[in-house]
């Protein structure tokens, strides 16, 4: 059996709330609800500069809610529950209500568009996403900056 490894941030829950408290983040979250995506797809869904979207990923990175990997050029993202169960529970409520705006519907649509992928798709993907708080089975390093 294969086994992934993550590193589980301590994350508060002020760090949490902090981290949804803005709406590019939010933005950024939806999308990622359907799965792992490109950067680049990112900046162009939502018609925001690639430096400004970087730098969000990176709060939400550094808050442990997404992780990345490179390939190639790009950088892809995509969510991490995180271990606790509140802080999990609160991530999960975020992204239900965030995607069931309707600026969601336009970001997703923008996606879709830009990864050729149907937007029945996209929010099926999500919904599945946002369905699931439960981590698979993970060998776990915890990570204490202190």
């Amino acid at each position: 059996m294969e086994e992934r490894v993550i590193v589980i941030h301590h994350l508060s829950l002020e760090q949490l709330f902090r981290a949804l408290a803005d709406d590019t983040r939010l933005r950024l979250l939806a999308l990622l609800a359907a799965g792992d995506v490109c950067v680049c797809h990112l900046h162009g869904a939502l018609e925001l500069p690639q430096p400004t979207v970087s730098r969000h990923l990176a709060y939400l990175r550094r808050a442990g809610l997404v992780s990345a990997r490179r390939d190639g050029l790009w950088m892809h993202y995509r969510i991490e529950m995180p271990a606790s169960p509140a802080a999990a529970k609160v991530l999960k409520a975020a992204l239900e209500a965030v995607g069931a705006a309707p600026a969601t519907t336009v970001d997703r649509r923008k996606l879709s568009t830009l990864v050729a992928i149907p937007l029945k798709v996209l929010n099926a993907a999500a919904v599945r996403a946002t369905s699931k708080v439960d981590l698979p089975f993970v060998t776990v390093r915890v990570w204490n900056p202190s």
